[in-house]
């Protein structure tokens, strides 16, 4: 089995929302057994237990959230040339459309690539004019069918590719 981890964290639980969605869709293959966990219960053990994984953090001033940065920062300093190789991508919630959301996800795939995590980004249109460049993102509450859809895209996309690379 592929071990996915989509790790996030969130202020007003509609990152949160999202990473559901994105684990949703990473699990829907079936070689792929998934661990969806809140950056404050998450260990460097977690990102060392996986192949992939999805990072997501609400939109702060255009960058990743604080809590996110500090993880990476203070709890995982010691994995840098540890965990390079794994297959990655980000998600992001901002306050409204153009406030920043792809910027951030920007922001965490660089934080990814100091790690030497390998980084993709979506091609695909799950509907008209929505697509996942740098990672899905969303303003405020997921709610409708294409937002959805946006985030489960995102995970079967990490699942895809982090089979395609790690399995034997």
């Amino acid at each position: 089995m592929v071990k996915l981890l989509v790790l996030y964290d969130s202020a007003t639980g509609n990152t949160k929302s999202m990473a559901e969605y994105v684990a949703m869709g990473a699990k829907s293959n079936l070689k792929c057994e998934v661990k969806l966990l809140s950056v404050n219960e998450a260990t460097k053990a977690d990102l060392l237990w996986c192949d992939g994984l999805a990072v997501g953090a609400p939109t702060n001033m255009g960058i990743l959230s604080w809590k996110m940065k500090k993880f990476f920062d203070d709890e995982c300093n010691d994995l840098w040339g540890k965990i390079d190789g794994r297959i990655g991508c980000a998600f992001s919630s901002s306050g409204g459309w153009g406030g920043g959301a792809e910027i951030t996800c920007q922001s965490i795939l660089t934080v990814l690539m100091n790690f030497g995590i390998l980084v993709f980004g979506v091609t695909d249109y799950v509907s008209e004019g929505l697509t996942l460049h740098y990672g899905a993102v969303n303003a405020g509450k997921v709610k409708e069918k294409k937002e959805i859809d946006s985030c489960m895209r995102l995970g079967e996309k990490l699942a895809h590719w982090t089979v395609k690379y790690f399995e034997k």
